[in-house]
């Protein structure tokens, strides 16, 4: 059995690696910020304890699992996963931040079982990369991306025809979402606004784009976000 002042290191430095990752998280806006990946980290420790006593306590009458009860935090955190992951269109986000909440579930069953170095270098490990890495795939999507908001009238075909537009300049479409244009209403007219991210593989200068767009019949205005 560790010492209560073990158990204090060890829930303690829990919270303290968590909230290193928690911090850049919620320095980004993210929906699992700095209390999240905290209580993670932290619930993770204390069961890995847990386990790790109870084990003690009856190691020699039985044959249980030391890891058993560690192990469904492992898929426990599949539920606080899937609640991070959202479905936009043809977008999906929080993918970063289901795998940050598992890896920060791992670094506290890590300390919880007295492996601090490896706790530690994984902490460590996981802040470059969010950081570092978010920082280059933001400048890449800037270099070769493009994200256009359209506003067009509401009609049968119309965003098929803005699709053969696009597809005849060779761009991609990554991601689509479509608005209603509640003021149009208001004056009898159905309008909407079309928002999409187009991969720019050639290059292609943004005004090339909305000048093939504004020819297009029903478009009323493109711009260039």
């Amino acid at each position: 059995m560790i010492s209560e002042w073990e158990l204090l290191l060890r829930l303690t430095m829990a919270c303290v690696l968590g909230g290193v990752i928690g911090f850049e998280r919620q320095a980004r806006r993210k929906s699992a910020g700095l209390r999240t990946n905290v209580l993670v980290c932290l619930g993770s420790c204390l069961i890995m304890v847990l386990s790790e006593a109870i084990y003690n306590s009856v190691e020699g009458h039985t044959n249980a699992d030391p890891a058993r009860l560690a192990a469904q935090v492992v898929s426990g955190i599949g539920f606080l996963g899937a609640g991070a992951i959202m479905k936009e269109g043809l977008t999906v986000t929080g993918l970063t931040t289901a795998a940050c909440l598992w890896v920060v579930a791992g670094v506290g069953l890590a300390v919880g079982a007295g492996y601090y170095v490896a706790a530690i270098f994984t902490a460590g490990l996981v802040f470059v990369t969010l950081g570092t890495l978010s920082r280059l795939d933001e400048w890449v999507v800037q270099e070769k991306n493009l994200a256009l908001c359209i506003h067009t009238v509401d009609r049968p075909g119309q965003v098929v025809r803005i699709s053969h537009c696009l597809e005849d300049l060779n761009f991609v479409v990554q991601g689509v979402k479509i608005r209603a244009d509640e003021d149009s209403k208001k004056k009898g007219r159905d309008m909407f606004y079309i928002d999409l991210v187009l991969l720019n593989h050639n290059h292609i200068k943004g005004i090339v784009v909305m000048e093939a767009l504004k020819d297009l019949d029903g478009v009323v205005g493109v711009a260039v976000v």
